[in-house]
């Protein structure tokens, strides 16, 4: 594990604020999303997700020229981008052409995948998040910590210190309050504003259609009182037809936050034509690629592209739950992120990433499209090794396990060694906090020693045998106990 990722992780397990924000927010939305999914067949609507999206990525060629043409005939612009710089790009022109100095924000992870806020402050441009999180981590100069809960590491005490310092008086912790502050702020920001820059949940295919949910209003503000509206989305975002996204609109607002249905769903088709009340002047599509198409046709990590970014994985992943989501160090944390970011970016630092989890695959069992997240983990480990981008002290003690576990007559003199070795490092029965080469593991949790007798030894005097009969006949009269007190 590099420097950065293993300090970053070191400052996240320190900080009790984040513990406590991160496990409160993630126990909640957890038990909200049970009980929500107590309202439908769970997993028949899973396996028709998981079957529409792999539909979709594997024919994504078609789906996109589809798209592209029905936004292109009802009036908008598309603008097909290969990689973070030409995005960007796309979109400071749109900016520049209209000499636009107030531009206002819809949540967007892909935007903040462009660092799409420093490029336009860079230009004179004042930029504002308008979603609440969003707005929370603008004013404090941070990066989203979830994918739908940007500032879930923050307590409303700490928020409430930010917006005091911002409004130069005192902005009391109670939600009401911090709500009605942002609420002043921003209203005038949604008014002033010159372009509105959204990012898109769904896009589709047969009508040129964006779809954003949100839970705020937001989301309508920004593509309505503008006149430019741009969107912005990865290119794997696309939906066949509207009645397909019947089926996301049950799943990603139960498994993101645990709600029937979202607060607001918007779909946008195009910009404001003759005779409409509302909407942007001038629609801008820009659909981004950034080695996302490096995953397509690849068996190992295509369905990584299913994903609909609802952050469940998140939820349950027991190391994103101690950790939070700024110690990935990438717009994408949590299993999803350990995934994506080293498919994204291919550098040391993100290679490192698959390996903060522990390979539990309840991040499986928690994603509405069934993206095996715990497997394509292992393959990008696999791929590490075959990159020899693991430390060589690494590389050799596999290779003296591999030595030790080919032949049985070895495995039984390192098990006797290791018996006698032990004692040198334990205490009370168990391994020392400052035992070199296991102190990150040891220095948090107890490590046992291992048994004076193998379970081979064990096996071979029938102790096994015993135990497991043992512990049947203290089950059968257990339950032969109940049947009686049931029957009373």
């Amino acid at each position: 594990m590099n420097g950065q990722l293993d300090t970053r992780i070191k400052l996240a397990l320190a900080d009790e604020n984040l513990h406590r924000a991160v496990q409160i927010a993630t126990d909640r939305l957890r038990i909200k999303k049970a009980d929500a999914l107590t309202k439908i067949d769970f997993e028949q609507w899973r396996e028709r997700g998981r079957e529409i999206r792999a539909h979709v990525v594997a024919h994504l060629d078609y789906y996109l020229a589809e798209l592209a043409d029905q936004v292109q005939r009802r009036g908008g612009q598309v603008h097909f981008c290969i990689d973070e710089t030409d995005a960007v790009e796309a979109i400071r022109e749109i900016v520049q052409s209209h000499h636009a100095t107030k531009v206002i924000k819809s949540k967007s992870m892909v935007t903040e995948e462009l660092h799409l806020n420093h490029a336009l402050e860079q230009d004179g441009v004042e930029v504002v998040e308008t979603d609440l999180g969003e707005y929370i981590i603008q004013l404090a100069g941070e990066t989203p910590s979830h994918i739908i809960a940007p500032a879930i590491h923050k307590t409303r005490e700490q928020i409430a210190d930010l917006f005091s310092q911002v409004a130069s008086q005192r902005i009391a912790s109670d939600t009401p309050s911090l709500n009605d502050y942002a609420h002043q702020v921003l209203r005038k920001k949604f008014l002033d504003a010159e372009i509105g820059i959204t990012g898109c949940n769904f896009a589709i295919a047969e009508t040129g259609t964006i779809c954003i949910f949100t839970n705020e209003g937001n989301g309508r503000m920004v593509t309505t009182l503008p006149p430019v509206h741009i969107a912005v989305m990865g290119m794997e975002r696309v939906l066949p037809t509207l009645a397909d996204l019947e089926v996301f609109m049950n799943l990603l607002p139960r498994s993101a936050t645990g709600q029937q249905l979202t607060s607001y769903m918007s779909l946008v088709t195009g910009p404001r034509e003759e005779g409409e009340q509302d909407g942007a002047h001038e629609f801008h599509l820009v659909i981004l690629d950034n080695k996302r198409s490096h995953s397509l046709g690849d068996p190992d990590f295509q369905e990584v592209l299913q994903c609909i970014r609802c952050g469940a994985c998140l939820n349950v992943c027991p190391v994103y739950r101690q950790i939070g989501g700024h110690a990935y160090g990438s717009v994408y944390s949590g299993p999803i992120g350990a995934v994506l970011t080293p498919l994204l970016r291919d550098d040391p630092e993100a290679a490192d990433l698959p390996y903060a989890s522990t390979l539990c695959a309840a991040c499986y069992e928690a994603c509405p499209v069934k993206i095996p997240l715990h497997d394509m983990l292992v393959k990008l480990r696999a791929r590490n090794v075959a990159r020899f981008h693991t430390p060589p002290s690494e590389r050799l003690a596999f290779k003296g396990y591999c030595k030790i576990f080919k032949r049985a007559q070895n495995y039984r003199l390192a098990v006797r060694s290791l018996q006698t070795v032990q004692k040198w490092f334990m205490t009370n029965g168990e391994f020392r906090s400052s035992l070199p080469g296991l102190s990150g593991w040891t220095k948090t949790r107890s490590l046992q020693g291992m048994n004076s007798m193998t379970f081979r030894e064990r096996f071979t005097q029938g102790l096994v045998i015993d135990q497991i009969s043992t512990q049947m006949m203290e089950s059968s009269q257990k339950g032969s106990n109940n049947d009686t007190e049931n029957g009373d």
